[in-house]
């Protein structure tokens, strides 16, 4: 939308909202004064209607009551002369106006009446209760769903000897004289328990009074016996209901109504000029509006425009704003000094996306332009991509100051190597590279260029000799693209950190086993969600008694398109990746599970599992393994553990923290592949031990192998100094069996005692399987 639109609509919405508000504000003001004045109109003529009434039954009191004082009417009463008491009341009633005359005893039956038959019961109890409590009762009474005004008075000769009454219809004279005295239309209703009408007179046609009863009828019978006025604001009449008596079997309202036209007559041609002059307004406010918005955002516009070119990069020289307007033209001056600091910025941005802050050297962005450009050049050149070895662990020593010292120092290094190095880049962290413009780099020029880089450094007053990995990859050898060669020079350098060696040149298939260890890793966590993980249980054997002592759980993994995967290459994946604590869990939970269920088929048997580097340094372990105990109904002697030398000498303060508490309760800990690790026996001491496994690769050509019989032969007798039980594994002849046997191995496992079973083969192995016989000769 233009901004000159906006600004016109912003107006005219601000005007008319203002406007609405105040007309809408005063209509209501005028309305509500309206009903206001109706509501006092109603009230008045409710009045007049109580006033009426009272004035009727007053004047009906004053004959009553000469009828009550009269002599012969008394001495009537006093024989009971039915036919004189019926006479008397009717001339009395004539001569009254009264549509309703009666006579009853002092009990309440009625002795003669114009309307209810003789020894009849009192048909109004309610009067007549209050006229016995108070001498009279004045009121209105419903007699066959007529309402009438009714006085009852006591007759006296002297003591009481009855009760005479008189009452007049509540009829069309009544609404008639209202409706003449205050202009008010008013009308009479009574309605039956069922609320039917059973009485209505109006001064309204009956027509329209019948439709006035049927809207407000509900209203009147669910209020009738709590509240004695009710207004309400129907379609076409404002009303006001006045209850004139109320019981179980009937209801009498007198409603008193005003015509909704008449009331609000004012107020609707109020309405219509208050329509004509906002309309007015309005077109006032549009001409001024559109003149207004046309001077405010022609210099607007010009300048949108100008920063719209700017923003596209074009050099703007001059702005003519067409206004003079001081802060426009401030904003126009304030334009083309930002298109100075603009471009200026722009360059500073571009340089820091193109290169290291640290080092200023250029970033993996700019190789990787760099890289296409050269490989549109066709020339062939050679990627050497480095990494610091321990690099962590010198920020950790040193500080990350020096740290940083030692990346700058390199990057120098790496901008001073003469040709045919042609650019250096660091890539990321303590990742850097080198293109070199040369297919090939022959491996004295690579030594000699290492050789300059790794001189030693000052850091700190000391000499650090920085130990550097490298990766090479060439083009087009190993790759016709940026992203390729990129990737392959990263495999390379994986490889060379790996293998703890200097420089990896690319291999063709490093690729395809990259994408494979990938999908592994990908694939870990579905591995354990689908089932695809299973366990198998490989016996040991105590040579003195020939029988077996335990198993060892190891994983397995059969992977639903590469097959069956061997778990030193996904566990090794898996401690890289952070999935190795996934895996523990699954494999503890597993086991326990397993032991649970042997244990229900009679089978007390006993499981070592091993253990990852971080699992050994996890405090919350030995908890984990306590509410596995618990949930499966284990005990300490069931389940065992086996760390390596590498994952315990990672951390050994953790380590020892972790395993001590884990021995507590009552856990056996063995250290396994012991032989291939860097750790001694002096070591191993100070961990909460119980047993040694000596390597398989010392023991798999034991009895061919005379530097391996010495190994093992050492070990097994320093083990049982330092009172450790010793378990040698890979045991897959008979000869081997033997000769450990002799040398006091304590435990022996390998295939020659049995491969790794699934978990449903091993109860019916343990009851085919003979203990073994093993020589105990001993060998000197």
């Amino acid at each position: 939308m233009r901004f000159r639109t906006r600004l016109t609509l912003v107006l005219l919405t601000v005007v008319i909202i203002s406007q609405l508000a105040t007309g809408v504000a005063f209509l209501r003001a005028t309305q509500n004064d309206a009903l206001a004045k109706g509501n006092q109109r109603l009230e008045v003529g409710a009045r007049v209607l109580d006033q009426l009434l009272d004035i009727r039954g007053e004047q009906l009191r004053d004959n009553v009551g000469i009828l009550a004082e009269d002599f012969g009417f008394k001495s009537a009463v006093a024989t009971k002369d039915t036919g004189t008491l019926y006479s008397v009341l009717a001339n009395y009633g004539d001569r009254a106006s009264a549509d309703m005359v009666m006579l009853s005893d002092l009990d309440g039956n009625v002795l003669a009446s114009s309307h209810h038959e003789q020894n009849s019961a009192m048909p109004f109890p309610g009067l007549f209760q209050r006229a016995q409590q108070t001498g009279s009762g004045v009121g209105v009474v419903i007699d066959n769903g007529e309402p009438y005004e009714f006085v009852l008075l006591p007759v006296r000769a002297p003591n009481l000897i009855g009760w005479v009454g008189m009452g007049f219809l509540i009829n069309e004279s009544v609404t008639e004289e209202i409706n003449a005295l205050t202009g008010l239309e008013i009308s009479i209703v009574t309605y039956d328990a069922n609320g039917d009408v059973n009485y209505l007179v109006s001064s309204h046609q009956e027509q329209l009074a019948m439709s006035l009863m049927n809207d407000t009828g509900n209203r009147l019978m669910e209020g009738a016996y709590t509240t004695r006025h009710q207004m309400s604001l129907d379609n076409d009449y404002l009303s006001y209901a006045s209850t004139l008596m109320a019981n179980q079997e009937y209801q009498s309202f007198a409603l008193i109504q005003l015509s909704r036209d008449e009331l609000l007559s004012a107020y609707s041609r109020l309405q219509w000029q208050l329509l004509s002059i906002v309309a007015l307004m309005l077109l006032l406010t549009l001409a001024v509006a559109l003149w207004s918005a046309r001077s405010i955002s022609k210099p607007l516009i010009a300048l949108a425009q100008a920063a719209k070119l700017i923003g596209q990069g074009e050099r703007i020289e001059r702005i003519s704003s067409g206004s003079s307007v001081k802060e426009t033209h401030q904003l126009a001056t304030t334009l083309l000094s930002m298109q100075e600091d603009i471009a200026k910025r722009e360059a500073t941005l571009l340089h820091q996306s193109r290169h290291d802050l640290l080092t200023n050297l250029p970033n993996r962005v700019s190789a990787f332009e760099d890289l296409q450009r050269f490989i549109q050049t066709g020339k062939p050149f050679t990627l050497l991509r480095f990494s610091i070895t321990d690099f962590r662990d010198i920020n950790d020593t040193f500080g990350y100051e020096l740290g940083d010292h030692l990346l700058v120092t390199l990057a120098h290094r790496l901008q001073e190597l003469p040709s045919p190095v042609m650019k250096a880049y660091r890539l990321d962290g303590d990742e850097l590279m080198l293109v070199i413009g040369q297919a090939d780099l022959d491996r004295r020029r690579r030594e000699a260029m290492m050789e300059q880089i790794s001189e030693p450094i000052s850091l700190d007053k000391s000499l650090i000799m920085p130990s550097l990995s490298a990766g090479e990859v060439s083009y087009p050898t190993h790759g016709d693209s940026a992203h390729l060669l990129l990737r392959r020079s990263d495999i390379a350098l994986d490889q060379a950190r790996r293998h703890r060696r200097s420089h990896e040149r690319y291999i063709e298939g490093q690729d395809e086993q990259h994408l494979r260890q990938l999908m592994l890793i990908r694939d870990l966590q579905d591995a354990v969600d689908n089932g695809e993980l299973w366990m198998a249980y490989q016996p040991k054997v105590d040579t003195t008694t020939g029988n077996v002592c335990q198993f060892e759980a190891l994983m397995r993994w059969r992977h639903p398109t590469l097959g069956f995967v061997p778990p030193d290459e996904f566990i090794g994946l898996a401690e890289r990746s952070g999935n190795i604590g996934l895996l523990s869990d699954w494999m503890l939970a597993h086991v326990c599970e397993q032991l649970h269920l042997w244990k229900r088929q009679g089978h007390h048997l006993s499981v070592a599992i091993n253990l990852s580097a971080s699992d050994v340094i996890d405090p919350g372990l030995p908890m984990h393994i306590h509410e596995l105990f618990e949930s499966y109904d284990l005990t300490p002697d069931q389940l065992a553990l086996e760390v390596t030398e590498s994952a315990v000498m990672q951390d050994v303060d953790a380590a020892t923290e972790t395993l001590l508490a884990l021995s507590q309760m009552g856990l056996k800990i063995a250290v396994d592949d012991y032989g291939t690790g860097y750790s001694s026996l002096a070591q191993i001491k100070r961990l909460p031990v119980d047993e040694l496994k000596i390597d398989k690769s010392f023991v798999l050509k034991l009895d061919t192998q005379q530097e391996d019989l010495t190994i093992v032969r050492s070990t097994i007798e320093m083990g049982h100094l330092l009172g450790l039980r010793i378990v040698a594994e890979g045991v897959e002849n008979s000869v081997s069996a033997d000769i450990l046997s002799q040398l006091r191995c304590d435990y022996l496992q390998g295939y020659w005692i049995s491969k790794p079973m699934p978990a449903d083969a091993i109860t019916g192995w343990l009851e085919a399987f003979q203990p073994l016989q093993l020589s105990a000769a001993s060998i000197n």
